[in-house]
């Protein structure tokens, strides 16, 4: 046996084993822990499945036809079977009797309208606008002047509006 393996338990063995059966030679350790989990959830579902089945029919423990109902409606309910294929034929030819729409536009892949694709402008900028230097000096003069009697702090910074700016990203810049 490989190293780590004798430590292994009887179910991870048996998906080894399994697994160099069917030919895999190599594979992560983690995929083992997987097949595992896989099959406990499925025991686990169908033996669930089965003691709702065995108590719905008034019995006092789960037998073997209770266990096969169980597998059966899980096998129904998992795997569906495709359509004969005269039925696709059928359907097929039902559908190709509508004739596909002329192509009014050149050639080449009609493209949905500038606004809806993703080379419109997708971000914008805040630039602050920075008041003229009279205005500013004349709001200073004016607080100099007044001094203010109000519990608010004041504020000797310059104030700003926010500018909002767009830029398409294919548009060329002018030189």
């Amino acid at each position: 046996m490989a190293e780590g393996e004798e430590d292994l338990p009887r179910d991870a063995k048996i998906v080894k084993s399994l697994l160099k059966s069917m030919g895999v030679e190599e594979h992560e350790p983690r995929v083992v822990h997987q097949f595992l989990e896989l099959w406990y959830r499925y025991a686990v579902d169908v033996l669930t499945d089965a003691q709702v089945y065995s108590e719905h029919a008034g019995k006092a423990s789960i037998d073997c036809d209770d266990v096969k109902l169980a597998i059966q409606s899980k096998m129904n309910f998992s795997f569906s079977q495709p359509p004969p294929r005269e039925v696709l034929l059928e359907l097929a030819r039902n559908r190709n009797k509508t004739p596909l729409p002329k192509n009014v536009g050149g050639s080449g892949v009609p493209l949905p309208p500038e606004e809806d694709t993703l080379i419109c402008p997708n971000y914008q900028l805040v630039i602050p606008r920075k008041q003229n230097l009279q205005a500013l000096e004349e709001t200073e003069d004016e607080e100099t002047a007044t001094p203010s009697t109000s519990q608010e702090p004041r504020a000797d910074v310059m104030q700003t509006t926010p500018q909002r700016v767009s830029f398409p990203l294919g548009a060329k810049r002018p030189k």
